[in-house]
């Protein structure tokens, strides 16, 4: 559901994405095959799935795979990032840690921490009758990171300028919190980083991460790598609405592949113009290199000039919106004094 607007069949797949400042790519991708998928022999024969990947793999396993996938093949990359779909629980983090990576991964409001080491142990049997104790226990409370978050006062904490954008500066209150990590299946807790950003206005948004970042990291760009996965999110929209990502009717292991094959050149494509352009059109788009695309192909519904009269006429409109925003910035600013 979503932008179909209505519930319907549909792949779920784990993308690795190469980003850098505001640009980025989809590099990467494994289908996930639910349990069910993996049981049912016919099912995946009809699809024709391979025998090697009829294997079940959670989504955190794949996205660990891509990560070594990535490494292996030479990318570089100062961080992984992941939504909270994958701060569920320490596992993912913890994984990425034991892999040397530096990560910064968004959690569930509810992903629990300690303030303090939690010691873990294993209690010492007292009498004779029952079996010793295996499991390890701690006498640390924990705490729920939204706990945490209201604990240290993120709305109180001071307002810092990430980056510029075509409305202005982004300004959010930041939020940096030493706290430990444990799976409760290990004797040692983790120590990392709580990092929670918030949006100023009369509805904020929070946003918390967990980060295993050298803690001389200063809070700006603990935050500023936190919000840069806006970027990801933004390149899957210009893939589903621009490149086709969403718009495939397959129902073999291949052809799904080979669809998402096709759909990440394309938007290779499309971010090596715009990186090309950005000094001499730096509000070309997507949309903008669809458009010149649909004119230069050899299908030609208009001429070159109305093409180039459209894109410059977008451009403008576009330019004046973000004027427009400004002089309302500045005027606030101004009766704010």
């Amino acid at each position: 559901m979503g932008r179909l607007g209505k519930v319907d069949n549909g792949q779920v797949a784990v993308f690795g994405v190469l980003g850098k400042d505001r640009f980025a790519v989809p590099v990467d991708v494994r289908l996930y095959l639910p349990k069910t998928w993996i049981e049912d022999r016919q099912r995946c024969d009809k699809a024709s799935i391979p025998e090697s990947h009829r294997v079940f793999h959670t989504k955190d396993a794949l996205a660990l795979e891509m990560v070594r996938h990535a490494r292996a093949n030479g990318l570089r990359f100062s961080w992984v990032g992941a939504d909270g779909g994958y701060g569920k629980g320490p596992g993912f983090c913890m994984a990425l840690d034991q892999m040397g990576e530096r990560f910064v991964v968004d959690l569930h409001s509810d992903f629990t921490v300690y303030l303090d080491d939690p010691h873990p142990y294993i209690p010492e049997k007292r009498n004779k009758q029952g079996r010793p104790f295996t499991r390890y226990r701690t006498d640390a409370r924990s705490y729920e990171v939204k706990e945490v978050v209201e604990l240290f006062k993120l709305s109180d904490q001071p307002v810092l300028k990430l980056r510029k954008t075509s409305r202005g500066p982004l300004k959010f209150r930041a939020l940096r919190v030493p706290v430990y990590v444990w799976d409760k299946d290990s004797s040692e807790a983790k120590r990392t980083i709580l990092v929670a950003t918030q949006t100023l206005g009369k509805n904020p948004e929070t946003k918390i991460s967990l980060s295993n970042a050298a803690e001389t990291t200063q809070l700006k760009r603990l935050a500023w790598m936190q919000r840069q996965r806006y970027w990801i999110e933004r390149a899957f929209e210009d893939g589903k609405s621009e490149c086709g990502m969403a718009d495939y009717q397959v129902r073999k292991w291949n052809a799904w592949l080979h669809h998402m094959a096709l759909v990440m050149m394309a938007m290779l494509f499309m971010l090596t113009e715009r990186m090309r352009h950005k000094a001499t059109c730096p509000l070309l788009s997507c949309s903008d290199i669809e458009e010149l695309l649909s004119h230069f192909l050899p299908r030609c519904d208009v001429s070159e000039a109305e093409v180039i009269r459209q894109l410059e006429d977008r451009h403008r409109r576009r330019l004046s919106a973000i004027e427009s925003h400004m002089r309302t910035q500045r005027k606030r600013l101004q009766q704010n004094g």
